[in-house]
C-alpha cells in the first residue's frame, strides 16, 4: 500500500502537470474558448457512453494486469502528445482524437486503479486507504501544478506531456510487485453457467446496470451525490463569482480561497481515514451539513467571513466522498464492483455536464449568492425529505395486520430492498 500510494503521488503529479497546461495547448493552436470546451467534453463523452462497458473489462480481466496496461497506454498516448507539440505537428483532430482516447482508456483505467488499491487491505481498512488516496491526489495536485509552472517556463510545453508519461510507466512499473490482501476472492470469478431466459449475460455491462438500479442503498447515494455535485461542488464557479463580484476582492482573493479549499480537502481526509463503516446515511448527513454552510458562506457580508466557512465546508466534502466512495466500491460483490463503477462513471459524467451550465443560469438570474443559498438548501431539503420517506417507510414495512399471517415460504424476503439507508 505505501508502494502503491507513492505510485499515485507521482501519477497525480504528473496528471496535474498535463492538465495545467493543456487548456493553454488548446488555446494556443485554435485560438479558441470554444475549442478548448470541446477537448474537455470530447475527453469526457467517452465516460458518459462507454462507461459501462469499461467496468465489464475490468469485472472480467485479472485486475492487475488491467491497470498496468491501462497505466502503459495512458503514458503512450502522453508520450505521443509531447513528441507532437516538441516537432510542431500537433493539430486539432489529432488532439481531439487523442483526447477521445484518453477518455475511452480512463474509463477502464478508473474502476480498474481504485479497486486494485482497495485489494491491497483488509477491507475493514478500505476506508483509511480511500482516504489515503482523497490525500495523495490532494497533494499530488498541488505539486503538479507548481511543477507544470516550472516545466514549462524552462523546458516547454511538450515537458508536461513527457512528466505525465513517466508518471504512468512508474506506476505500470510498481504494479507487478504489489501483493494484494485475499486475491482469490477478490478476483474476477470465471466462467459462470448461461442465463436462463429473459436475463441479463453474466459479466455484462447491462447486468451491472440491473444490479445498480435494484440496490436501494447504492440508488440513495446516487441521488444525493448527483445533488451534490450539481447545486453545491462546482465552488470553482461559483465561488469565483461571489469573490470577484459581490465581494469584490479581485482574483488573487479567489487564489487564497481556493488554497483554503485545498488545505480543508486534506484535513478532511485524515480525519475520513478513521472511518470504519461508513454508510448513505452519513453520506446524506454531511451532505446536508455542507449544504447549509454554502447557504451561510453565501451571505458572507466580507472576504474573511467566507474564508472562515468555506474550511468547515471543504472538510465536510472531503469526508463525504471518503465515505459515499467506501460505500460503492464495498457494498457489491467482488465480482460486480467493476461495472458498479462503470455505471457510476457514466452518472458522474452526466452530473458533471450538467452542474457548469445549469448554475451559470441561475447565477444569471439570482447572482452569486442566490444561487449558494438555493443550492445548498435544495441539497439539505432533499437529504431530508428523503430519509422522512425512507423512515416512513421504514415504520409500514414494520407494521405487520394480524390477519396476514405468516409469509409464504415461496416469497422470502430480500434483504437489499430492506436497507435503503443502512
Amino acid at each position: 500500500m505505501r508502494w502503491w500510494s507513492v505510485a499515485n503521488l507521482v501519477s497525480n503529479a504528473g496528471t496535474w502537470m498535463q492538465l495545467t497546461v493543456q487548456n493553454l495547448l488548446v488555446l494556443q493552436i485554435t485560438g479558441s474558448a470554444a475549442a478548448t470546451g470541446l477537448s474537455l467534453s470530447v475527453q469526457a463523452a467517452p465516460g458518459l457512453l462507454v462507461g459501462m462497458f469499461g467496468g465489464a473489462v475490468v469485472d472480467r480481466w485479472p485486475r492487475k494486469v488491467t491497470a498496468a496496461v491501462s497505466q502503459a497506454a495512458l503514458g503512450l498516448v502522453a508520450f505521443t502528445t509531447a513528441a507532437l507539440v516538441a516537432f510542431g505537428e500537433l493539430n486539432v483532430g489529432i488532439l481531439m482524437g487523442l483526447a477521445a482516447v484518453t477518455g475511452l482508456i480512463a474509463t477502464v483505467d478508473g474502476p480498474a486503479c481504485a479497486l486494485l488499491g482497495n485489494d491491497l487491505v483488509p477491507t475493514e481498512d478500505v476506508p483509511s486507504a480511500i482516504a489515503v488516496g482523497s490525500l495523495v491526489h490532494s497533494v499530488g495536485r498541488l505539486a503538479g501544478t507548481a511543477l507544470a509552472g516550472v516545466a514549462v517556463a524552462f523546458l516547454g510545453t511538450a515537458s508536461a506531456y513527457a512528466a505525465n508519461g513517466v508518471s504512468f510507466l512508474f506506476v505500470a512499473a510498481v504494479i507487478p510487485f504489489l501483493r494484494p490482501v485475499q486475491a482469490a476472492l477478490r478476483a474476477p470469478s470465471g466462467p459462470r453457467p448461461a442465463p436462463a431466459a429473459g436475463r441479463h449475460r453474466p459479466g455484462s455491462a447491462r447486468e451491472g446496470l440491473a444490479f445498480f438500479a435494484r440496490r436501494p442503498r447504492l440508488v440513495a447515494l446516487a441521488g444525493i451525490t448527483g445533488l451534490s455535485a450539481v447545486f453545491g461542488r462546482n465552488y470553482g464557479l461559483t465561488l469565483a463569482v461571489l469573490v470577484t463580484g459581490p465581494l469584490q476582492a479581485g482574483a488573487a482573493a479567489f487564489g487564497t480561497v481556493s488554497t483554503v479549499l485545498a488545505v480543508g480537502g486534506m484535513v478532511g481526509a485524515v480525519l475520513a481515514a478513521r472511518l470504519r463503516s461508513p454508510s448513505v446515511r452519513l453520506v446524506g448527513a454531511l451532505a446536508a451539513a455542507g449544504g447549509l454552510l454554502q447557504v451561510v458562506a453565501g451571505f458572507s457580508p466580507s472576504l474573511a467571513i467566507l474564508l472562515i466557512m468555506v474550511l468547515p465546508m471543504a472538510v465536510v466534502e472531503s469526508v463525504s466522498d471518503t465515505a459515499g466512495t467506501t460505500v460503492l466500491q464495498t457494498d457489491p460483490p467482488a465480482h460486480m464492483r467493476g461495472r458498479v463503477l462503470g455505471v457510476w462513471r457514466s452518472a458522474s459524467t452526466v452530473w458533471g455536464l450538467m452542474g457548469p451550465p445549469l448554475l451559470g443560469l441561475l447565477m444569471e438570474l439570482a447572482g452569486a449568492r442566490g444561487t449558494l443559498a438555493a443550492g445548498g438548501l435544495i441539497i439539505a431539503g432533499a437529504v431530508g425529505a428523503g430519509a422522512l420517506l425512507h423512515r416512513r417507510r421504514g415504520a409500514s414495512a414494520a407494521v405487520v395486520p394480524e390477519s396476514a399471517g405468516p409469509l409464504p415460504a415461496s416469497a422470502p424476503a430480500r434483504p437489499e430492498a430492506l436497507s435503503a439507508a443502512a
